[in-house]
């Protein structure tokens, strides 16, 4: 069963506000990375007994160096994270299962790259951008899936 697209684009905003890291584009770029990894939340878990997590499916490992090599140096951000989300170190549970929780570590990810997003109605760009940043050469996912997803889960029909 996966989100409400108008209800998870309001905790998606919500969230990245309080981040401080809100825009168009960085909204769309995350609904379009849930409709991809997890069928739009359809998903919690890897199929096939992976590691990946939650609704973006994020690796734990991921998680774990965006704490050691990110938040470790940005105590303010990592106020906010704790104050939004209840979570003040990395947590596999919290991966799986604190939706905010998991639109902040996306976001931080995404946050990490030092291109600028595409426009946010660009989503070939989107696609393109999730494939070299997120799922990455090595992943099984394609451009070609991305907007195709993004078309079913996330545009208004």
């Amino acid at each position: 069963m996966a989100f409400d697209k108008k209800q998870f684009r309001d905790l998606i905003q919500r969230t990245l506000s309080d981040l401080g890291m809100n825009s168009e584009a960085a909204v769309n770029l995350l609904l379009g990375t849930a409709a991809q990894e997890s069928r739009f939340g359809t998903y919690l878990r890897q199929i096939g007994g992976g590691p990946a997590l939650g609704v973006f499916q994020m690796e734990p490992d991921t998680e774990l160096d965006i704490w050691n090599n990110y938040l470790r140096y940005r105590a303010e951000l990592t106020g906010v994270i704790a104050n939004m989300t209840g979570e003040i170190c990395p947590s596999s549970i919290a991966l799986e299962s604190n939706v905010a929780y998991q639109i902040a570590m996306t976001r931080i990810h995404y946050r990490r790259v030092p291109y600028a997003f595409p426009k946010a109605n660009d989503i070939a760009g989107l696609a393109r951008y999730w494939k070299r940043h997120y799922n990455t050469h090595l992943g099984a996912g394609t451009e070609e899936e991305f907007i195709n997803n993004y078309a079913k889960y996330v545009m208004e029909k």
